[in-house]
């Protein structure tokens, strides 16, 4: 009789067990969909559409720094964004999400594959016009610098012509006037065509140009002011050759963004 209790007990034991399993599965919520990773200066911006389930407490984020790889806890949030202020500028990032509902159950990553490779960028930096002062007319986008207009690594350079304002680039370089851009983050992508065949453009306050340098990088950059002694830009590069993502587009998230909020400092392993 001891015995057959204790098998009893045991079976008890193990069919509810086995009902907890499955009311978490069922219960558990959806995973986030819509996810959207933006490229900032060593930063990432992460956001996607609401879950929409009623008893959402938060989200989990998760990042790899490959698309099949292990991907690792940075931090959680109760809206849908988050900031990897971890990321390092040239290095493409993964990212998943998942939610979890106040009684603690987790859904599983969100299914996406979403991915951003941060860059560095600039504000206000100034060039003068070549033919006043060559020192000071070209820049080199790999080390942020102002110098020579025509030193071996100068990707480009202002130049005032005949009464119009001009960005120069050498042989081995290609640039393209996109337009007039509200900001520097309206151009998320370099075109692969369309590129000046004289080597030069004519600047207009507000038109965003893209470059593509000697080696293969891309760069990006906005009229802020000229005249016949100097102009000034912002601009972005990217560090990753080859790599024509130039992405900064905030405006699905613009309304929603929060100051400080969904922020996590961290080092991955490299």
């Amino acid at each position: 009789m001891k015995t057959i209790g204790s098998i009893l007990i045991i079976l008890i034991l193990f069919v509810g067990c086995d009902d907890r399993i499955l009311y978490q599965e069922n219960n558990s919520p959806l995973p986030p969909k819509g996810l959207s990773a933006f490229a900032l200066d060593n930063n990432v911006e992460i956001s996607w559409l609401p879950n929409g389930e009623g008893d959402i407490n938060g989200y989990n984020v998760f990042v790899s720094t490959s698309l099949n790889g292990k991907y690792q806890f940075i931090g959680s949030v109760k809206d849908e964004i988050f900031y990897d202020r971890g990321a390092k500028n040239g290095i493409t990032y993964y990212y998943k999400v998942s939610a979890y509902d106040l009684d603690g159950f987790e859904s599983p990553l969100s299914r996406e594959n979403v991915f951003a490779t941060p860059r560095p960028e600039g504000f206000n930096v100034v060039l003068e016009n070549y033919r006043n002062q060559p020192g000071l007319a070209g820049y080199d986008f790999s080390t942020n610098t102002v110098g020579l207009y025509n030193d071996l690594y100068t990707d480009i350079y202002f130049e005032y012509y005949n009464g119009g304002y001009y960005m120069v680039v050498w042989n081995d370089t290609e640039i393209q006037d996109m337009g007039y851009t509200a900001s520097l983050d309206d151009i998320i992508k370099s075109p692969t065509r369309g590129w000046s065949p004289t080597k030069d453009v004519r600047l207009i306050l507000g038109h965003t140009y893209v470059i593509q340098t000697w080696d293969y990088h891309y760069a990006k950059i906005r009229l802020i002011s000229s005249s016949q002694d100097e102009v000034s830009f912002d601009w972005a590069y990217q560090l990753q050759a080859e790599n024509s993502f130039l992405k900064v587009d905030r405006k699905s998230s613009r309304n929603r963004l929060i100051p400080g909020k969904g922020v996590i400092d961290r080092e991955m392993n490299q």
